[in-house]
């Protein structure tokens, strides 16, 4: 596999790899593809584990991923019905690609109930930071993971307490960075106080629901302002609003069983008058410039202030090819200006003047 031709005196380029361009991970020196790999569809659907993608096809997406030098991929511990079997899929793939290992930043989440029934088995307690690294560690069939997120804050356990196990973690090399997940901006003050307080490991990146039609969650506006004047990463979970901001959603398209909206039955309460003439408009911007809703939706979500790498999950070659190349895409000022009339603006977002 070819690596791009800039070189710093080291035979590589610290800018991209297979085409993609990378980033930096908040303040810290991990560099990540700017459009990653949201893998939560993956695992074992003849099983029952509510998955959507068996180990096939996410060999094929996985593959295909590498290639395109989408190399972020972004799991959980508890994603398919706390079945622990994305980490699963992905550890097969790495046991087939043994090679590839260094090539992949995996990032994983923990904090939800798992591996095991008693109260000790959820949270960010020592015991259960440590418990579950374990436990996904076995699963992935790695020695280390690169990104830990905390699936969310856990008010019952100290701060330092959760920051110490990772610290522990960190001396080990069994984990080599930190992520918070479903985090509000007093969260992370409180993470960055106790950090620089103890000495403790600090938070590069947080990964929080975000697309371009909604902003942030209620109850999480402010984080990627936060995310901006601090440099940490923002990474946006759902980016493209669960596949509403998709071609295959446009006003006079048809859906049915098996698509994720409607099998959730938030298909009416997504697509509203509203919703459909903003994503027809959408469709003809998105045609001038020669791209997909899609591809128009990452592209600006990359030009926020404070965004970090964008994870959308791809079932299809297609979707993951489709997703890939907003990395690359160039918005005009005419564009982001047009754009501004139909998506959250950085003034709305607080994210002017920075």
């Amino acid at each position: 596999m070819a690596y791009d031709t800039r070189f710093y005196g080291l035979g590589f380029s610290f800018d991209s790899f297979n085409g993609m361009p990378y980033m930096q991970l908040g303040r810290s020196g991990l560099r990540v593809s700017r459009v990653g790999l949201g893998t939560w569809k993956m695992g074992y659907p003849e099983r029952g584990d509510g998955s959507r993608v068996g180990r096939d096809q996410s060999f094929r997406i996985l593959d295909r991923a590498l290639e395109l030098g989408v190399t972020f991929w972004d799991t959980a511990n508890r994603y398919n019905e706390a079945s622990g079997n994305s980490e699963r899929v992905l550890g097969e793939w790495f046991r087939a690609h043994p090679g590839e290992r260094r090539n992949i930043v995996l990032a994983t989440k923990m904090a939800g109930a798992m591996d095991g029934k008693t109260p000790n088995h959820c949270g960010l307690s020592r015991a259960n930071v440590l418990d579950s690294v374990y436990a996904s560690l076995d699963r992935l069939g790695l020695d280390h993971i690169d990104l830990l997120q905390f699936h969310r804050p856990d008010p019952s356990t100290p701060v330092e307490e959760s920051l110490e196990a990772v610290a522990d973690l960190k001396r080990r090399d069994l984990v080599r960075y930190l992520g918070l997940s479903n985090a509000n901006v007093d969260d992370l003050m409180l993470y960055r106080e106790m950090a620089h307080h103890y000495g403790l490991p600090l938070v590069c990146s947080v990964q929080n629901n975000f697309n371009p039609l909604d902003g942030e969650r209620e109850g999480q506006r402010g984080v990627l302002g936060f995310c901006a004047r601090n440099h940490l990463a923002f990474i946006p979970y759902s980016p493209l609003s669960r596949g509403l901001l998709t071609n295959r959603y446009l006003p006079g398209r048809s859906v049915g069983q098996g698509d994720r909206l409607v099998d959730e039955g938030a298909l009416d309460k997504m697509r509203g008058a509203e919703v459909a003439q903003r994503l027809a408009q959408l469709d003809d911007l998105a045609r001038r410039e020669g791209l997909t809703v899609a591809q128009l939706s990452l592209a600006y979500l990359l030009t926020l202030p404070g965004m970090g790498p964008l994870i959308p999950s791809a079932s299809t070659l297609e979707q993951l090819e489709e997703n890939s190349r907003a990395a690359t895409v160039e918005l005009s000022a005419a564009v982001r200006e047009e754009l501004g009339q139909l998506f959250v603006t950085p003034a709305a977002l607080d994210l002017e003047n920075l």
